[in-house]
């Protein structure tokens, strides 16, 4: 087997550092917020100088939009490798709401900073489009369960708030030790969500 080269050693370096300033940054920004964090504690905790930093990332501004569009980037890959196209609607909002349960559990501090807090004032225009499309996706879904008549008529986009803002305070409550997100209840939490949605005929 060939050894590898010096550039790919330097190559493999520089991909390891910078992903662990960005795990050092997200620690920092769920703990702190964006504003309340300062450079040289995101490179304390990533164990190198501040100025460092800077050979990765412009500005922290460059950071957070590179944390957020790699973070967003996993979720959009999980929720569209895993949805059922030819499904039928109900069955393809269990499997989105189990995908982003599966997703919340695995990576609480990556959800934490993606849901939890905001980031219009810094996002760039690329995270923008990024945060967009995911949303545009869940919108078209529900808007065509809407034509279906599976889901209730009115706002696209209050009915997925609904959904998403119960999926966050499920996910809250998990976390503050209030619930216990045992599959038995995920099953419950996400039966009522689609309920609250859902077009019942009499």
């Amino acid at each position: 087997m060939p050894k590898p080269t010096r550039t790919r050693r330097r190559t493999d370096a520089t991909v390891d550092r910078r992903e662990s300033i960005l795990d050092a940054a997200l620690e920092c920004f769920v703990l702190r917020g964006f504003h309340g964090t300062a450079i040289p504690e995101i490179a304390k905790g990533a164990g190198i100088a501040a100025g460092t930093i800077y050979h990765y990332f412009p500005s922290k501004e460059a950071m957070v939009n590179a944390l957020f569009r790699k973070w967003k980037g996993e979720i959009a890959q999980r929720v569209l490798t895993a949805f059922p196209a030819g499904a039928p609607v109900r069955d393809q909002f269990r499997v989105m709401w189990r995908t982003m349960t599966d997703f919340a559990l695995s990576h609480p501090r990556a959800f934490a900073f993606l849901e939890l807090h905001h980031h219009q004032d810094y996002l760039d225009d690329e995270s923008r489009v990024m945060e967009n499309n995911l949303k545009d996706f869940g919108a078209l879904m529900v808007m065509r369960a809407q034509q279906e008549e599976q889901v209730k008529p009115g706002s696209t986009a209050l009915l997925m708030e609904l959904v998403f803002g119960a999926f966050i305070g499920m996910m809250r409550a998990h976390w503050d030790g209030r619930v216990e997100l045992n599959a038995d209840q995920q099953a419950f939490a996400e039966q009522a969500c689609w309920d609250a949605i859902a077009l019942h005929r009499p």
